[in-house]
């Protein structure tokens, strides 16, 4: 099977098994999408969801945030990890929007990625689900699955992203890599993947040359 025809079957299956694609992270517009995201850089989207409602309470917008003491960002985010830079790259995001994108979240990879803290797989995510754009979100789950699936060959976040856009539909792609989140936690794990219950298997070139092996 070429790589095209296994990742459109990746596809189908995908879809089958989660039919809901849906962003884990907890948001209400493209402004707290964004944060969400930068927040949840080395942390599980599990711990932002319970921090963002308080964060979002106190700064629901470019505007508040823009103005927001950094000590009051930091604490509101410190369960999160790396709070320090993460506050800092929060306000700094929010006063980009507002003095260059008249307080609204830009809808360009080009754009966001000039974001303090903001790269390729926090701007595919934004303009994925916010923008309804063709996105490739290449998070540790995505990369690690699509190398297993022979699709690609490298960890490099950009290279998997260039390999797997021509491999996906456009308008499936996003939803894709939503699926492949939760394929990634709930089955093919980093530590132990489930072969045995994986809707995959038959198409898998990592498990056939198990089987072969035997």
């Amino acid at each position: 099977m070429r790589k095209k025809e296994r990742a459109l079957e990746a596809v189908r299956r995908m879809k089958d098994l989660y039919p809901e694609a849906v962003c884990s992270l907890q948001y209400q517009d493209a402004f707290q999408l964004l944060i969400a995201t930068r927040l949840s850089a080395q942390c599980t989207d599990a711990r932002v969801n319970l921090v963002t409602p308080d964060l979002f309470n106190n700064y629901p917008d470019a505007v508040s945030m823009a103005n927001a003491p950094l000590s009051s960002v930091e604490e509101l985010i410190k369960t999160c990890g790396l709070y320090k830079t993460k506050a800092k790259d929060l306000i700094g995001i929010a006063q980009m929007i507002v003095s260059e994108f008249d307080g609204t979240v830009p809808d360009t990879i080009e754009d966001l990625t000039r974001l303090p803290g903001v790269g390729r797989k926090t701007a595919n995510l934004v303009c994925g689900d916010i923008y309804g754009k063709p996105s490739v979100v290449t998070d540790t789950h995505f990369i690690r699955i699509c190398n297993r699936l022979g699709l690609v060959n490298t960890t490099n976040p950009l290279q998997v992203e260039r390999e797997m856009r021509p491999l996906l539909p456009p308008q499936e792609s996003g939803d894709f890599c939503h699926r492949i989140v939760h394929f990634g936690r709930d089955i093919c794990t980093a530590r132990n993947a489930r072969c045995d219950q994986c809707p995959l298997e038959d198409i898998c070139p990592k498990k056939l040359s198990k089987k072969n092996k035997r």
